[in-house]
Formats: C-alpha cells, sequence, structure tokens
C-alpha cells in the first residue's frame, strides 16, 4: 500500500506540473500575440515615418534649389552681397 501512496503523490505532483506548464504556455501565447501586434503596429509607424521623412527631403530639396536660384537671381544684381550670404 505504501508503494501504491509513493505512486499517487508522484501522479498528483505531475498532474499539478502539467497545470503550471499550460499555464505557463498560455501565458506565453498571450505574450506572444501581444508581441506580435505590437511589432506589426512599429512596423507600420516606421513605414508612416519613412514616408514622411522621404517627403520631408523632397521638401527640404525644393527649398534649397528655391534659395539657391534666389542668391544667384541676387548675385546678378548685388554680387557682393551674394558672396557674404554664401559665407
Amino acid at each position: 500500500m505504501e508503494k501504491f501512496n509513493h505512486l499517487e503523490d508522484k501522479l498528483y505532483r505531475i498532474v499539478e506540473y502539467a497545470k503550471l506548464l499550460r499555464q505557463e504556455k498560455e501565458s506565453l501565447e498571450r505574450e506572444v500575440s501581444a508581441l506580435k501586434r505590437e511589432a506589426a503596429s512599429r512596423a507600420e509607424e516606421n513605414e508612416r515615418l519613412s514616408q514622411r521623412l522621404h517627403q520631408m527631403l523632397n521638401e527640404r530639396d525644393a527649398i534649397k534649389s528655391k534659395v539657391e536660384a534666389m542668391l544667384d537671381a541676387i548675385a546678378l544684381v548685388e554680387p557682393e552681397l551674394t558672396e557674404a550670404a554664401r559665407r
């Protein structure tokens, strides 16, 4: 009977351990799911920021071209003023 009780105790411990493992698995699955959602959200944000950066770089280039054109126009009128502005 003692061996049977010992076996029964082991079986209960195994069952409890299996429950614990199942809970940990479920917890990890929820965490993985949350991390996947966060990764997708960050990927979308990264894409949005990348597009915004591209737009701003294009705007910067357009403004730079306009400023250079204005400086060239000023250079035709006042060459000395242009040299000072380019420094």
